[in-house]
């Protein structure tokens, strides 16, 4: 099931724009890339902000991952995007790049993970469609964690001579804004993650949710999907109910597990976005019970009525 990617990279300039399926704007959505659940879903409407929240390892990362590199191969593999979203209809758009945005980790640790997770063409049209910014240097900054530990690969001097650049920023909730604002639009942005802001002292909650909240309104006109990464149970549950009132859409992860069984499983509810729920089946408006392995992603295998 492994394409074959050419070996030499292809300047962004020469990648396709975004495409939109059909003339009739109002209806375009992005499809998550998880197959299954864009035949139920339709996909999210273009210009989304989902919350990604859930149990340590229960797949609200691996969500993002999948989505950004699925959607990639519609440009890359064009076997393995008939393969995973072939037998969707829709009226999608597809972006043409991914932006990562990173609090605390580097590039080469977020390249590496991918590639030693997934088969190799996930890892390709990963790397091949990747924007890295990487906020280290300004989320340590006034931490005990010394500066050699958060240094990027290219020089400080050179980072902040270039225009835009993130590390021009004085604190992590303005380097968020450049990075999204630089190269967000019209992107699959993932920004990892909230929870590396919420456990920062020095940043107050208030200025994180309207962070959120004018992501939720500028991502309108960039278009795209942005992906908010959270972890369960870090921020106290007022907080993260009103992180849910400021974005488009929550998928919720967690680990469940049986009386009668053994083994735990994962599952993905879908907590909010009425654009979406109002297109589920009734039937369907439960737990998605979901499976990650390294030749497939994310992928859905069936429903659970809660």
């Amino acid at each position: 099931m492994t394409a074959q990617l050419s070996a030499s990279p292809v300047p962004l300039s020469s990648l396709p724009s975004p495409r939109i399926a059909t003339s009739s704007p109002k209806d375009v959505r992005i499809p998550t890339g998880v197959g299954d659940f864009d035949s139920v879903a339709g996909g999210f409407p273009v210009g989304s902000v989902v919350l990604l929240v859930g149990e340590a390892g229960a797949g609200h990362q691996e969500f993002a991952l999948t989505s950004a590199t699925h959607l990639m191969f519609s440009f890359d593999a064009e076997r393995l995007h008939r393969f995973y979203l072939g037998s969707v209809k829709g009226n999608f758009v597809y972006p043409a790049n991914v932006v990562y945005v990173s609090l605390t980790r580097s590039e080469e640790q977020v390249v590496r993970e991918v590639e030693i997770s997934f088969e190799p063409s996930h890892y390709a049209s990963f790397v091949r469609h990747l924007t890295f910014h990487d906020l280290s240097s300004i989320y340590f900054s006034d931490t005990v964690v010394p500066r050699n530990w958060a240094q990027t690969s290219a020089p400080l001097l050179a980072q902040l001579a270039e225009p835009g650049a993130t590390l021009g920023a004085s604190d992590p909730l303005e380097g968020i804004v450049r990075a999204v604002e630089k190269d967000g639009n019209g992107n699959v942005v993932i920004v990892d993650s909230l929870t590396d802001l919420l456990v920062r002292r020095s940043l107050d909650t208030e200025a994180i949710l309207t962070l959120v909240k004018g992501l939720r309104r500028r991502a309108k006109e960039w278009g795209g999907v942005i992906y908010l990464l959270l972890s369960r149970g870090v921020a106290p549950t007022a907080t993260e109910q009103a992180l849910a009132d400021s974005v488009d859409g929550v998928l919720s992860f967690t680990w469940t597990s049986h009386p009668m069984r053994s083994s735990r499983q994962r599952t993905m509810l879908i907590e909010k976005f009425m654009p979406v729920l109002a297109h589920v089946p009734h039937e369907q408006q439960g737990r998605f019970v979901i499976r990650v392995s390294a030749l497939t992603g994310l992928v859905t295998t069936q429903y659970e009525r809660i």
